[in-house]
């Protein structure tokens, strides 16, 4: 390894050492080789901030369930991981309920406002305003993640909500240490961030500097909105002092989520979307959930070819996985939106006839043109900075979360006197058909803005279930990418045997129809490479990661998490480490 990369990995380990430290000064750190996943005898929790997935990891030695652990993840990474961590956001939890062998999806997705319209972004020649739909205040939907927490907490919680809270709360009013990670993209992003005042000053020193590694980042009124919701549960969010401070600053900027758009937001309990796969049972996101439906739409398809025998990086294999996600990636664009406001055909997409019937489209020797790929008619009978996490408890309790303000920082605005950002997801609605959102993603009618909607969303957590008991949970960030992310972890594991570490490190690919493009991580052979560009494909190889893949699973009386390398800072804990140190 480069003596550059080693020295920047070292850091970025350090310094979340630090933070981690700030919880338990005396809590045991052990980092995971690269190769092999941390292994744990009483759970596991993996974070794309590996402080967070502490303060879970904690949670679950102090007797709390995965519910609970995941929750108190959840409102650390709101400290930790501002870009994507929230609770100014959505997002969907997956959760494994091992007493009664129950799967339940929460969807806790932002909702349009109640004054939301169809056309809200078009200019008066009729064009998409894309300013107005990802940088201003008009940009920001319904937030859903206080709620959805509370509604899973009320479920199957089981220790005190208000204990939950406690370490995001101290992580906020005490500050955490800023990693190597978090600077960087604070100082990537301070020319966005600054255009607003108060996430200018929430961000970045008195003096108009950046934070370096090292320094102490310290969120005052952050904190307090976590204590109103502590102490109140979601009336302390969508009520009360904290909903007068956003609707103030959504007077400020001419932004529609008013007093009534917050007293009007619930989650939803869905049915899971679930399928199978050689022989192992796959549960994951419903509608509006997009990702869920075609990862199992792709399965269905990939199970009729001999994936193992091709090779995990083989010109066949990624030949293959390019054809079958441009398949799904043409279906999104025109059957899925919020099932409470349109009939998408799950059962339809999901099934093994029609896994069978676009499989038998594909030519192995030769790429597909995607103008030649339309949608599927259904029988007449018939945005890059998300976070996810998964957790593993003793009981097999599984939670598989992913939550987003969708683009890095959401729209770059921060509610003053609330310490959080704003998201933008109302861009991930279909602002005039035909026309890509910020990810590339072309919508239909099905995905439509009108109030009270969700938008529609990549985000897929997925649950793998062996001989009926939960095997591994896994997800990503990573905007459009994070559906074929999730569909190559699920491949590298089942079809190429691989343990959860190099199934996260594999190098990836990644195509969506359009713009028509096999896009390639470093990593692939040159001669991989030129056998998939003289099979037709527009090869695009990228600098940039895809995803960043948090994952626990249980086989063989061990639980083990891996937490993807692509970004600094996240990590696997086991409650083991605590319960050693209160031993």
């Amino acid at each position: 390894m480069p003596k550059r990369i080693l020295l920047t990995l070292l850091l970025a380990l350090a310094f979340q050492t630090a933070a981690y430290a700030q919880l338990d000064q005396n809590a045991v750190i052990r980092y995971s080789d690269l190769q092999h996943p941390v292994p744990g005898r009483s759970g596991m929790v993996a974070a794309q901030n590996r402080a967070s997935a502490a303060v879970g990891a904690k949670i679950l030695a102090d007797g709390g369930n995965a519910v609970d652990a995941a929750i108190a993840t959840g409102f650390s990474l709101a400290v930790t991981l501002p870009r994507a961590g929230n609770i100014g956001g959505g997002g969907f939890m997956l959760i494994h309920d091992a007493a009664n062998d129950e799967n339940i999806a929460i969807d806790y997705r932002e909702m349009a406002p109640q004054k939301a319209t169809r056309d809200m972004y078009l200019d008066e020649n009729g064009d998409v305003d894309t300013n107005r739909s990802r940088f201003s205040h008009l940009a920001a939907g319904v937030p859903g993640t206080v709620s959805g927490f509370y509604a899973a907490h009320q479920k199957f919680g089981r220790l005190p909500w208000k204990q939950l809270l406690q370490p995001a709360i101290a992580q906020a009013r005490d500050g955490i240490i800023v990693s190597y990670d978090l600077a960087g993209f604070l100082g990537a992003r301070q020319s966005h961030l600054c255009r607003n005042e108060a996430a200018c000053a929430y961000y970045y020193k008195a003096d108009g500097t950046a934070y370096q590694p090292g320094d102490l980042l310290v969120q005052s009124d952050l904190a307090k909105s976590l204590e109103r919701i502590a102490e109140n549960g979601p009336d302390g969010f969508y009520k009360g002092d904290t909903a007068d401070l956003i609707v103030a600053e959504m007077q400020r900027g001419g932004g529609l989520v008013d007093a009534a758009s917050l007293a009007a937001y619930v989650p939803s309990i869905r049915e899971v979307a679930a399928g199978s796969y050689r022989g192992y049972d796959i549960v994951t996101m419903p509608p509006p959930s997009s990702g869920g439906v075609h990862v199992l739409q792709m399965l269905n398809i990939l199970e009729h070819f001999p994936v193992t025998e091709m090779g995990s990086g083989s010109a066949d294999s990624i030949h293959l996985l390019a054809e079958v996600m441009r398949l799904a990636f043409a279906d999104r664009s025109k059957h899925l939106g919020d099932p409470d406001h349109y009939d998408v055909p799950v059962e339809w997409l999901t099934s093994k006839d029609y896994g069978k019937q676009l499989a038998s489209t594909i030519d192995m020797h030769k790429a597909r043109n995607s103008n030649d790929v339309l949608p599927g008619v259904e029988p007449l009978f018939e945005s890059e900075d998300t976070s996810h996490y998964s957790v593993m408890d003793k009981d097999r309790n599984v939670v598989s979360n992913t939550f987003t303000l969708n683009f890095s920082f959401g729209s770059g605005i921060a509610v003053a006197g609330a310490g959080f950002l704003l998201n933008n997801e109302m861009d991930d609605f279909a602002a005039k058909p035909g026309v890509m959102n910020a990810f590339g993603l072309l919508g239909g009618e099905a995905n439509a803005i009108a109030a009270g909607k969700r938008p529609l969303s990549s985000m897929t957590p997925v649950i793998v279930f062996a001989d009926g008991e939960p095997w591994f949970a896994t997800g990503s960030p990573g905007g459009s990418r994070i559906i074929t992310v999730v569909l190559q972890m699920i491949v590298n594991v089942i079809d190429h045997g691989m343990n959860l570490a190099e199934a996260a490190n594999a190098p990836r690919m990644h195509h969506q129809w359009y713009p028509d493009e096999l896009v390639l991580e470093p990593g692939f052979s040159p001669d991989t490479v030129r056998l998939l560009q003289q099979r037709g494909h527009t090869v695009v190889q990228s600098q940039n990661s895809s995803g960043s893949t948090q994952s626990v699973e249980y086989r063989d009386g061990v639980f083990r998490g891996a937490s993807d390398t692509r970004r600094p800072g996240a990590g696997s804990v086991a409650p083991d480490e605590f319960i050693a140190h209160e031993e």
